[in-house]
């Protein structure tokens, strides 16, 4: 058990973690009380550095030798090399990872074994939970941003979801940070060059090879600095030096409708040079990673599609990848679709990561109105982003049996964002339920709350894709309707066994706990 004395946990916390005692553990619950002490008094209102961020964990699977991790730094091209970063077991050395924008990206790879508790890097102690087995806690967020004037906002009104998250993760450490899509909202980083500054609507025909490394130069930058706005905020800071994370991407991780825009716009050279930059960011900030990782952290070494698969004591995280070989008539390609099918949970507990919802209302009648009427057709594309869509109802239901396939190892969850909703649902299996859960956004504005109660009455209308697989959208525990406009973000929590969904919503605070064991 920890110390109970903050004082006593102090002091045995400014001992580095290569003299402390093996097995000593930070203690969390009294070490929290005096990080302040450790780290210099860090507010959570603090400015960060425009140009340096991190430590940034992410995670790389868990074994017999323990947790196995990569922290990233990010620090000016002229800074000197980081040091060390220390363990009991001895020091890792940086190694560069790649430069970008002036910026240079430095990976740790290390793992962390029972008898620790956490790392220290640059003078700082960063608790890490690393006990995976038994009682467990996952936190889950989606949609950090807004498509216009997201930089701009008053940071305490944008992060005060985050606020609450580090809030819970102080009350009882997280394991782990899933990231469900659209990490940062990057439509703002077409903006300002002549070759993409009217995109998607005018996309130049014949741009020359110059003019295109130039747009390259200009993404590059921006979406750097997009990643550097989401990660330096003091209580994103200090989630992700602390919680290892998990992502996979959306759409405005690239841009607003990507693979649901004609393909005119997607497979110009302007739209070709939008994805590769994309992606090269995705890869570094959200995984840690370059091309040469994608065997190791993939399902598809050639990285045609970014889809992953991890394993945890009694647990699979399967997150498909909607977008790299998306486009308007399918959402996966046949790399995506062989990650998927080649899946075989051991037994126990399924999260399917799915940055669209998986289960969801009828959309058909409203699809085919919509495009009816030549005011709404620029809604298509948010439609056409969506499984329901009647262009994909073939490949959904395909991948509703790779689902109920899964279901005969265990219980099978789907998480999803993407709606800036909350909400759930329920489809029914031979052996037996399958629960989605949709937690959206934690910094994006709800909608008005008159546009989910339709969403709701449209859900109403029942949907079976499958025969004899109805799927009922529910309310969230403690609420009356289907959907819920306020923020939100979304615990796991696996207690005695079982696993629950807890929802913190901005408005009605914290949900009752749903079990989705059965």
């Amino acid at each position: 058990m920890p110390p109970s004395s903050c004082g006593a946990t102090c002091a045995a916390d400014r001992a580095s973690p290569k003299n402390r005692p093996a097995g000593s553990g930070y203690g969390h619950r009294a070490f929290y009380l005096c990080k302040a002490r450790i780290i210099g008094e860090v507010s959570l209102n603090s400015s960060p550095s425009a140009d340096r961020a991190g430590p940034i964990l992410h995670f790389r699977g868990h074994g017999p030798e323990g947790l196995r991790l990569a922290a990233i730094l990010i620090r000016p091209q002229d800074d000197p090399p980081p040091g060390a970063l220390r363990l009991q077991a001895g020091d890792v050395a940086a190694a560069r990872l790649a430069e970008i924008d002036g910026l240079v990206l430095w990976r740790y790879d290390f793992t962390l074994g029972p008898e620790d508790d956490g790392y220290e890097l640059e003078g700082r102690l960063h608790p890490v939970r690393t006990a995976l087995e038994g009682d467990l806690r996952i936190g889950f967020v989606s949609c950090n941003g807004e498509e216009n004037g997201d930089l701009d906002r008053d940071a305490a009104e944008r992060n005060l979801m985050w606020d609450r998250l580090v809030a819970q993760h102080e009350h009882e450490p997280l394991a782990l940070l899933l990231q469900g899509g659209d990490q940062i909202y990057a439509d703002e980083a077409t903006h300002g060059h002549p070759l993409s500054e009217d995109w998607p609507d005018r996309v130049p025909k014949n741009p020359t090879e110059a003019e295109l490394a130039d747009l390259t130069r200009h993404l590059r930058h921006r979406f750097a600095r997009r990643y550097l706005s989401v990660l330096t905020p003091a209580p994103c800071a200090r989630l992700m030096a602390e919680v290892p994370t998990l992502s996979v991407w959306d759409d405005h991780d690239i841009c607003d409708g990507w693979g649901s825009l004609k393909d005119s716009r997607t497979r110009s050279a302007v739209g070709q040079t939008l994805f590769r930059v994309a992606r090269e960011t995705y890869l570094l900030f959200q995984h840690g990673a370059t091309e040469a990782d994608i065997p190791e952290l993939f399902l598809d070494p050639q990285g045609r599609s970014l889809g992953w698969c991890r394993q945890l004591p009694g647990l699979t995280l399967l997150a498909p990848d909607l977008r790299s070989e998306r486009h308007r008539r399918r959402i996966m390609g046949d790399a995506g679709w062989q990650g998927v099918e080649a899946v075989d949970p051991p037994p126990g507990q399924t999260f399917l990561v799915s940055s669209v919802p998986l289960l969801g209302p009828r959309l058909s009648v409203i699809e085919a109105i919509m495009t009816a009427i030549p005011r709404m057709q620029h809604y298509e594309d948010d439609l056409r982003d969506q499984w329901q869509s009647r262009t994909h109802r073939d490949e959904w239901r395909r991948m509703l049996r790779e689902v109920l396939r899964m279901r005969a190892s265990g219980p099978v969850t789907a998480i999803s964002g993407e709606i800036h909703l909350a909400t759930r649902a329920i489809m029914d299996g031979d052996e037996g339920r399958v629960h989605q859960l949709v937690a959206s956004g934690i910094s994006h504005r709800a909608p008005p709350r008159a546009y989910a109660r339709c969403l709701g009455l449209l859900a109403g209308l029942g949907e079976a894709p499958l025969p004899g697989h109805p799927i009922r959208i529910l309310p969230l525990p403690g609420q009356a309707h289907r959907y819920t406009a306020e923020r939100n973000f979304l615990l796991l929590e696996r207690r005695d066994g079982r696993w629950q969904a807890i929802w913190h919503l901005e408005d009605s605070g914290r949900s009752p706990a749903l079990d989705i064991s059965d």
